[in-house]
């Protein structure tokens, strides 16, 4: 028994197509954003995504995480405190925290040891692993990032966001 070949059905180039939900004829290029472009969140939240993709590139021989980086810095600068004030210093959710002590601590960058004060509660502590690849992590991210961000908003700029934002996350 013979099959028969099909013809593949070409596509008609795209102006003859019909357009659809997804791709209104009227825009041209870009979307319209209208309001959401006046919206700090949303500003907010397109900026951060650029932040991070560029950190992420900036730390890449490293491989760390904006929040991986943080919670090394701030184990660097409080050894011995228990992993519930450092997720919440850091606003990160419990399960979320332990996942990532868990990556953490499986790749040497820092140990979880029974609090000798209260046995439900864990201290942490960098390795000596952890502790130089912070400092590689430091200096990739004061050389690559953080420059690259003070070159393009000028260290009046720079200090201005500091402070905006750091009263966003106070007051708001």
């Amino acid at each position: 028994m013979t099959v028969p070949k099909v013809t593949p059905i070409a596509k008609p180039p795209r102006a003859a197509r019909k357009e659809t939900l997804a791709e209104p004829a009227s825009v041209a290029g870009e979307l319209m954003m209208g309001e959401l472009a006046q919206l700090l969140g949303y500003a907010l939240k397109r900026a951060q995504l650029r932040v991070f993709e560029d950190f992420l590139q900036c730390v890449a021989p490293v491989q760390l995480t904006p929040a991986q980086f943080s919670v090394l810095l701030l184990l660097d600068n409080n050894p011995g405190r228990n992993q519930t004030e450092i997720a919440a210093t850091l606003g990160i959710l419990r399960p979320n925290f332990v996942a990532m002590l868990d990556a953490l601590e499986s790749r040497g960058l820092c140990q979880r040891t029974r609090s000798p004060n209260d046995r439900r509660s864990h201290i942490l502590m960098l390795t000596d692993h952890g502790r130089a690849t912070l400092m590689r992590a430091k200096k990739l991210v004061a050389t690559r990032h953080e420059a690259r961000l003070s070159e393009l908003l000028g260290e009046d700029n720079r200090v201005a966001l500091l402070a905006m934002l750091a009263k966003i996350a106070r007051e708001f």
